[in-house]
């Protein structure tokens, strides 16, 4: 999507707070002893509460509201009576529509204390998500996004997954452009243009570079059982710097 009146923009910002504020509820709400189902379904009322429609169900029928994902699981975990353990690394990844909008979000955190290497990773994740933002600008080839990314990653001894990536949003969850990678891909020469809607989602790992699909039909994980985060934000590209709706104050 191109955002081209300031309407759209409003529109965008709408759904961007209603999914950010869901996450955010969702991760006070991750204690140890909540089960992921639990969580799910107060994302399933907060949708309601606040007139949107979850975009993984409603898009894809998948059997949750949100994406809850732990521990060795990487993205598209399904709620379920899974119970949140001291020390779990959780990602919960919300998206979702309002009036036709969308928008998409995603965050990786450690339960309580865990496993130095797992804050690691999400200090990492963020650090790269924060490098990739300053090539986010109009004129800039959509290549050095993922550059920034993966030199952020090694340059901490990690890795990216490189078949999981972001992607355009807007009038619909997924859209153009289709892959926003964590990598440099020299033949990725798209131009970034303003008013370019983006789910811009770097994935860092403590070893693996690539996931399979589980037999469900929907979870992602590795074969080294690597531990994996990711962070997530919708990013309008504009001329006075990215601007990132699913952030909330």
């Amino acid at each position: 999507m191109i955002v081209k009146t300031d309407e759209e923009l409003q529109a965008l910002k709408e759904i961007g707070n209603i999914c950010g504020t869901i996450r955010d509820e969702l991760i006070k709400m991750t204690k140890p002893g909540v089960t992921t189902k639990e969580l799910d379904d107060y994302a399933g009322e907060l949708f309601e509460r606040h007139g949107a429609i979850s975009g993984p169900k409603g898009e894809y029928d998948f059997p949750g509201f949100t994406c809850i994902s732990v521990n060795d699981e990487v993205a598209h975990g399904i709620p379920s009576d899974r119970v949140i353990h001291e020390g779990d690394l959780v990602n919960i990844d919300v998206s979702g529509s309002k009036n036709g909008y969308f928008a998409d979000t995603g965050l990786s955190f450690v339960v309580g204390e865990g496993d130095p290497i797992l804050t690691k990773i999400c200090d990492v994740a963020k650090k790269a998500f924060d490098a990739g933002l300053t090539k986010i600008k109009p004129g800039t080839r959509k290549n050095a996004i993922g550059k920034m990314v993966f030199q952020t990653a090694r340059a901490n001894g990690l890795t990216v997954i490189k078949n999981l990536t972001g992607h355009g949003v807007g009038r619909a969850l997924h859209e153009d452009p289709a892959h926003i990678l964590n990598f440099y891909d020299a033949m990725d020469k798209e131009i970034l243009e303003e008013g370019m809607v983006l789910a811009f989602e770097p994935f860092i790992s403590t070893e693996a570079e690539f996931v399979y699909q589980e037999d469900d039909g929907w979870t992602f994980s590795t074969e080294e059982k690597s531990f994996v985060a990711q962070i997530e934000h919708t990013v309008v590209v504009t001329k006075d710097g990215p601007l990132l709706i699913t952030v909330t104050e």
